[in-house]
């Protein structure tokens, strides 16, 4: 029987990054002391989610992959505690700069980079300004046990043709880390309701655990709102955060059960590929 455990850590960020990467890297420590194999911190988590604003300065902190200090603190984690950590980044790479995630792996070394394919644009979220739209594709890793798990980034997740894609690859856990909160335009909209229900939407509808880890705070004036959770593939909440409290969630996957339902649920059995050429139109 494979079965797998799984962490999302929930946490506020502040200006300083060496802070940042201590308190990560602290509950890394905790989620790996309670069995944890895979340990998904949120998005961007150096810092405060600088996206907010346009500010050509904050493109100071983007750093090469092999030189950006998350990464290298992950690294060096990983291989000490011999654990996989999805590590979301702001990359520079020559003049391009992007939204990024290093594959770390047990053995300290980079297993892949996925660069975050859909980018938001909107008050609060200008993250055009800052992001090239990713180039590397959907990417899923082979990890422990030999379980195949897919990660998607933050606008990644409201997506269902990304959630499709990374289970068409073969993906039998898929993982969302996160930067969201509060609507500047409009503050009596709470989006977090939505933002779960939609990740639990791509769990139910491709029979597939769901990891998603979101940070907590407020920076200046906005809000981020937690939440963070684990599913199972039915969408069945297995452990949950609310919007203040910061520390680990952990589950464990039974992941040969997952994939007996999904086999029986017959959604890929039953595709239709040659009827869904609209999809891919941009008109």
């Amino acid at each position: 029987m494979t079965k797998i455990t799984v962490a999302a850590l929930q946490l506020a960020f502040g200006e300083d990054t060496a802070e940042n990467i201590r308190n990560v890297s602290e509950l890394v420590r905790e989620a790996a002391g309670k069995g944890a194999e895979v340990v998904l911190p949120p998005e961007l988590f150096e810092g405060p989610y600088f996206c907010r604003v346009e500010d050509e300065g904050l493109f100071a902190a983007a750093k090469p992959t092999a030189e950006h200090p998350s990464v290298i603190a992950m690294q060096a984690l990983a291989k000490e505690l011999g654990i996989w950590i999805p590590t979301s980044f702001f990359e520079r790479d020559g003049p391009h700069h992007y939204n990024s995630l290093a594959m770390v792996g047990p053995d300290g070394q980079i297993a892949g980079l996925y660069r975050k394919s859909h980018i938001p644009d909107g008050p609060g979220y200008e993250e055009k300004f800052y992001f090239r739209p990713g180039n590397t594709g959907f990417k899923v890793w082979q990890g422990p046990e030999q379980t195949t798990f897919g990660v998607g980034v933050c606008w990644d997740q409201w997506y269902p043709e990304t959630a499709r894609a990374m289970m068409l690859m073969g993906a039998e856990i898929l993982f969302y880390p996160t930067a969201i909160g509060t609507e500047p335009h409009d503050p009596d909209l709470d989006t977090s309701r939505l933002w779960r229900r939609a990740m639990i939407g791509h769990a139910v509808s491709n029979v597939v655990p769901v990891v998603a880890a979101n940070r907590i705070g407020t920076e200046c004036g906005q809000r981020f709102y937690g939440h963070s959770f684990i599913c199972d593939e039915r969408g069945d909440l297995l452990a949950e955060f609310g919007a203040e409290e910061t520390g680990v969630l952990t589950a464990t996957l039974d992941i040969d059960q997952a994939r007996r339902h999904r086999a029986a649920f017959g959604f890929f059995r039953d595709r239709r590929p040659e009827l869904y050429g609209r999809l891919v139109q941009d008109i």
